[in-house]
C-alpha cells in the first residue's frame, strides 16, 4: 500500500493524516488496518516505534465514524487498556489528532492523579476511553463506571502488562465486557503465556507480525561495556563525555536506583531528571516535558517507563543494569532509532550480569558486540567530576552580635553548650 486512501479509511481520517505527516503506511499499519476494517479479532506484532497505534486508531475511528451513536453514560464504545500512565496519555492524544474536529469525546483514565475529572467524563459517556487496569478497576467496583457499551476492546503491550501483574485485573475486566465485541492484541513480544491468553479471548483472529518474535530494531546500534560494578557511574558519566550523547534515556532496574543515578549525573554536570512509579503524575510530565525541550539531557527511568516514552530525537539508551527479563531489552532499546531515524544502545554489565546478557542475545539471536573496560583490562573510566557547591550566601549577623561591643567575647549558642545532663556530671560530688 502506497497510500492510505488506498486502505478504505474514511475522508476526514486521511486529511487528519496529511496534516499530522504521514504519507505512507508502515507495515504494521497495511496489513492490520484491512483486516480490522472487515471486523476481525487481531493479534499485532511489531516492534516499537512501528505505528502499532494508528494501526489500530484508524479502524477504530474509521468505523465509529461510519456507525454514529452515543455512547451509554459511564461506559464507552472503544475501550483501550495500557500498562502505564505514559503511554495511555499517548494513545489518548494520537486518537485525539487523529480525530481533529470530529465530535467524539475521548478520555484517559489512570492512577496517581484525583478522581474527580475522571469520574465526570466518565458520567457523560465516552466514544475513546483509554485506561491503565488498575484505576478502570477502581471505578468499576466503585460504580462509577460500566463496560456495557465496549464495542472495541484494545489491549495494547500486552506482555508488559502481564510482566507487571496486571492479569487479574484484565480478567476482572473482560469479566464486565459484552461478549459480542471486536478484540485486538498488540505487543512488541509474543511469548506464550500471552498466546494462551489470546486464545482465551480472542475469536479467530488473524495475527499480523511484521518482525520475528523478540527482533532488536534494525536501525539501533548496540554495544555492551564489561565494567565492574563499583565503576558503573563514572563509566556513565564518561559516556556523556560524547557531544552527541545529547538526548539520552538511561534505564535502571529500581526506583531508588533511578533517582541515585539520576542524581549522580546532576552533580557531574549532566542535566539529568528520574522518572518512575514513585513520582507523582505532575512529576512525571513536568520531567517528560524537560527532557522533550531539550532542558534535561538524560532521564533515568525503569522499566515501567520504558513503554511509555515515545520521544523523537532519543540518541541513545543506555542499560545501566541490564532487565531481569530479556523481553524488556527489546523494549528499552526501541526508545532510539525511531521514525526512521539511527540510533545506539549502551549495555553496562557488571560481572553479576553476565547471564542476564547471555539471556538477552540468546533471545535476540544476536553477539553483541563488547568492550572490556573491567580492572586491569582497559582503562580506567574517568573520575566523575562533581558540580561545584554553591557558594553560602552571607546572612545579616545575629542581632546581638550587632549589638555587643567590639572584643566583648559572645556568649556560647545553644548548640555549643553541654547538654543538661553532662553538667549535672561535673557538678557531682563522688561518693567516698
Amino acid at each position: 500500500m502506497d497510500n492510505f486512501l488506498a486502505l478504505g479509511l474514511a475522508a476526514p481520517l486521511v486529511s487528519a493524516l496529511g496534516r499530522i505527516g504521514f504519507a505512507k503506511p508502515t507495515p504494521i499499519q497495511a496489513q492490520a488496518i484491512p483486516a480490522l476494517l472487515a471486523g476481525r479479532d487481531l493479534i499485532g506484532v511489531a516492534q516499537t516505534g512501528t505505528g502499532k497505534t494508528a494501526a489500530f486508531a484508524l479502524p477504530i475511528l474509521h468505523r465509529l465514524l461510519a456507525n454514529p451513536r452515543r455512547a451509554p453514560q459511564g461506559s464507552a464504545r472503544v475501550l483501550i487498556l495500557s500498562p502505564t500512565r505514559e503511554l495511555a496519555s499517548q494513545i489518548a492524544q494520537s486518537f485525539r489528532d487523529l480525530s481533529q474536529g470530529l465530535p467524539l469525546s475521548i478520555a484517559v483514565v489512570f492512577g496517581g492523579v484525583p478522581h474527580g475529572a475522571q469520574i465526570k467524563a466518565l458520567a457523560r459517556g465516552l466514544d475513546v476511553l483509554v485506561a491503565t487496569p488498575g484505576r478502570l478497576v477502581d471505578h468499576l467496583d466503585n460504580g462509577v463506571a460500566n463496560l456495557r457499551g465496549v464495542e472495541y476492546f484494545v489491549l495494547d503491550e500486552v506482555d508488559q502488562m502481564l510482566d507487571l501483574g496486571f492479569i487479574k485485573p484484565i480478567r476482572r475486566i473482560v469479566r464486565d465486557l459484552p461478549l459480542k465485541r471486536q478484540n485486538l492484541f498488540f505487543s512488541a513480544t509474543m511469548p506464550s503465556d500471552i498466546r494462551r491468553l489470546a486464545a482465551e479471548l480472542l475469536r479467530n483472529p488473524i495475527e499480523v507480525a511484521v518482525t520475528p518474535a523478540a527482533k532488536t530494531a534494525d536501525r539501533v546500534e548496540q554495544r555492551v561495556i564489561l565494567v565492574d560494578e563499583p565503576r558503573k557511574r563514572d563509566m556513565l558519566v564518561e559516556l556523556f563525555k560524547d557531544q552527541a550523547m545529547s538526548r539520552a534515556i538511561v534505564f535502571t532496574r529500581t526506583k531508588r536506583g533511578a533517582d541515585r543515578v539520576a542524581k549522580a549525573l546532576d552533580e557531574a554536570g549532566v542535566d539529568a531528571l528520574a522518572i518512575h512509579g514513585n513520582k507523582s503524575q505532575g512529576q512525571r510530565e513536568r520531567a517528560l516535558a524537560a527532557f522533550r525541550g531539550g532542558a534535561a539531557r538524560a532521564l533515568v527511568a525503569t522499566d515501567i517507563a520504558a513503554r511509555g516514552i515515545d520521544i523523537d530525537g532519543v540518541t541513545h539508551v543506555v542499560n545501566f543494569e541490564l532487565p531481569e527479563v530479556a523481553e524488556a531489552y527489546v523494549h528499552r532499546i526501541g526508545r532510539t532509532a525511531r521514525a526512521g531515524r539511527e540510533g545506539i544502545a549502551i549495555s553496562l554489565c557488571a560481572p553479576s550480569d553476565r547471564d542476564l546478557l547471555r539471556g538477552i542475545e540468546k533471545l535476540t539471536r544476536l553477539q553483541i558486540a563488547t568492550v572490556d573496560r573491567r580492572g586491569h583490562k582497559g582503562p580506567a573510566p574517568s573520575p566523575v567530576v562533581r558540580k561545584a557547591a554553591p557558594p553560602t550566601p552571607n546572612r545579616a549577623a545575629p542581632r546581638d552580635a550587632r549589638s555587643r561591643k567590639q572584643g566583648a567575647p559572645m556568649r556560647a549558642s545553644r548548640s555549643a553548650r553541654r547538654p543538661w545532663w553532662a553538667e549535672l556530671q561535673a557538678r557531682a560530688v563522688p561518693v567516698v
